[in-house]
Formats: C-alpha cells, structure tokens, sequence
C-alpha cells in the first residue's frame, strides 16, 4: 500500500506540474504584478509522526500592520487575487513540489500549524500517523466550514481507512468541491480560527 501509494503520489505531482505548467506562470506573473515580489508562503508545518517540514503554497496575504505593528486580520490582508486563489484552491498547487520531495502525499490529513502539536489529544494526535496531504477526507467533508472536533474525527477516520480506492474518490470529490467552492471558509471567519486545544474550546 505505502509503495503504491508514493508511486502514485509522484506520478500524480509529476503530471500535475507538466499539465498545469500555464496556469503556473499566469498565477506567477499575477501575484507579482498585484502583491510585489513575496510570491510564496514558506512555513514549517508538522508532517508525518509530527516531524517539521516547510511547506510551500502562492503567497494570498500582504504583511499589513496595525499602528502597533501587529499584522492586521486575515481578511484585511487578503488581496483580491489572494481571495480568488484561496476560493479555487490554486494556492495549493505549490504543495506538489512538497508531493515529490515525500512530505506530503496527494491525499492525507491537511498539515496545520507546528504550536497544534501539544494542544490535541492522543486521539486527534493520530493524524501524525501518516503523511499530511494536499486534501483529505475532511476536505471534502466540509473543509473550513465545519468544528475542529469534526476535522480531528475526520483525519483519525482516514487514518484507520486509507486505501488507494478511497484515495481515488477523495480525489474525485475534491475535483468537484473545488468548482463548486464549497466549505473554503468557516462560518464566521474569513480562514479558521486558531485551534487552542480541547480543553480551552471546552472552556468557550
């Protein structure tokens, strides 16, 4: 299955880069042209068994600051073009480089921030057991629109079930989330809001 499963990974990622190679550049030059010279988003994000990598996605955000040098809110640093990426899911594309080098895979639970990692349960932690993935099953069920608790359970589900045909349709109905731009944002947030632990979100 883990064989299959990287040769499927680099085939898709191989394929993916070749075939979208022009929208590639058009996103390339349109993000230079409306936001500067930071192109993409760099940061370290937990792989599999919790292991730091960095991953890479096209830059949506400007780095605008309040009077007190705080970065603004998300959705004040959303540019248009960052907004029109982030609803097609082509800031993503990047993320194939992360495919070939074995970070990721195709399809796995989504990488989220390194400062998570103490803050889940033992059970949420199993989503480290395999590697993070470009989308998953919670992706497409429901993405940003639905709890954290729903994601984790949705992530830990994946883990216990992953097999290449389940892959396949996570494919598939990725393909149709994405043109019908379904649950890319949260209910009341323009991305989701920072998971603080099940404790805290008890607490609220």
């Amino acid at each position: 299955m883990m064989v299959m499963k990287r040769l499927f990974d680099i085939v898709m990622a191989g394929a993916s880069f070749m075939i979208l190679s022009p929208l590639i550049w058009i996103i390339l030059l349109s993000i230079r042209v409306c936001q500067g010279n930071r192109i993409f988003f760099r940061q370290l994000r937990p792989g599999k068994d919790g292991r730091p990598f960095g991953m890479i996605k096209f830059c949506t955000m400007t780095d605008g600051c309040d009077a007190a040098g705080c970065l603004l809110p998300d959705a004040d640093r959303l540019t248009w073009i960052g907004r029109f990426l982030r609803s097609t899911s082509l800031d993503e594309l990047p993320e194939f480089w992360n495919v070939l080098k074995g970070d990721m895979s195709i399809v796995g639970p989504r990488p989220l921030l390194m400062q998570y990692l103490d803050r889940y349960t033992p059970e949420q932690a199993r989503r480290h057991a395999v590697k993070p993935g470009i989308t998953g099953w919670a992706q497409v069920n429901g993405r940003n629109a639905i709890s954290w608790e729903e994601k984790f359970r949705l992530d830990v589900w994946y883990v216990d079930h992953g097999s290449m045909a389940l892959d396949l349709r996570i494919i598939l109905m990725t393909v149709l989330k994405v043109v019908q731009r379904e649950g890319i944002n949260s209910e009341d947030d323009t991305t989701m809001p920072e998971f603080m632990g099940h404790a805290k979100m008890q607490r609220r």
